[in-house]
């Protein structure tokens, strides 16, 4: 788009005029509300939709960068992350934080990543990640950002992650495989007790993205339906990344990246205590 030639207006406007122009400039969005925008808007009704926006205009101002101003924040996230892990399989010690949205749950899930090898083995000087050309392209934005070699395999006849092609990608410098729960292209998952059973001969890390099947799958399953093994019950699966503004029905954006336990998720932050603000 096309840089508009919009400068501050020299008088404001009222409360009715800024309302009535946004209104006007919706005029040509999806109309999602009657199901034309899958994968961007998840829609679950008005009676949500308006606990939704009450939730939100609760916490409006509130600022997490502080969660000791805001404690219940703090407590908030805690819940959601217990939840989030007790449905996908994890125990007491699986750990994790709330992101803006899928892509940054991925790439915080490859930073830590890069970073606990930077630390264990040091010798890796251009680490890699090896994915199926399904994986969401979060992953090429993270290798992109950490500098991170992202190793792209061809999936099989059937679209899922080739296991034995994926295992003769691993190289010395791989320090994690991937697995999508489901991916998008597609919509089938991936084959993630295999992979972590590769992941774990080959002493790497193994990551599912859940992003859209965090939380339909395990419904999917409830229901009656085969599920393939895709989350902490699997051996080897060391994190996930899995939004909350999809099928968990949140408002954006939300997600959450959860990993098997604290000394994992260690290697995510980042502390620096020189400045003087």
């Amino acid at each position: 788009m096309k840089r508009p030639s919009v400068r501050l207006p020299s008088d404001g406007s009222s409360h009715t005029e800024v309302l009535a122009a946004m209104r006007r400039m919706r005029a040509e969005d999806a109309r999602w509300k009657e199901g034309r925008a899958f994968s961007l808007v998840f829609y679950a009704g008005q009676d949500i939709l308006r606990l939704l926006k009450d939730a939100y205009s609760l916490y409006f101002s509130e600022n997490g960068l502080n969660p000791g101003a805001f404690p219940s924040l703090r407590r908030l996230e805690a819940e959601v992350i217990s939840m989030t892990a007790a449905l996908l399989g994890g125990d007491a010690q699986v750990v994790g934080n709330m992101t803006s949205g899928g892509t940054e749950s991925i790439l915080m899930a490859c930073k830590t990543a890069r970073q606990k090898f930077r630390k264990e083995r040091p010798e890796i000087q251009k680490p890699e990640i090896v994915v199926p050309v399904t994986a969401h392209p979060a992953f090429d934005k993270a290798g992109h950002y950490f500098d991170i070699k992202i190793v792209h395999v061809p999936v099989g006849s059937d679209y899922r992650a080739d296991v034995q092609a994926m295992e003769a990608a691993i190289t010395p410098n791989t320090i994690m495989l991937v697995g999508s729960a489901p991916q998008y292209p597609q919509g089938v998952v991936d084959p993630i007790r295999e992979l972590a059973v590769v992941a774990t001969r080959h002493q790497l890390l193994m990551h599912v993205d859940a992003c859209v099947g965090g939380f339909m799958l395990p419904f999917v399953r409830k229901l009656g339906y085969p599920v393939t093994d895709f989350d902490f019950n699997v051996p080897g699966v060391t994190s996930m990344s899995v939004d909350l503004h999809k099928y968990a029905y949140a408002a954006k954006g939300a997600s959450v990246v959860l990993y098997r336990n604290r000394a994992l998720r260690r290697h995510q932050y980042f502390v620096y205590t020189e400045w003087p603000g």
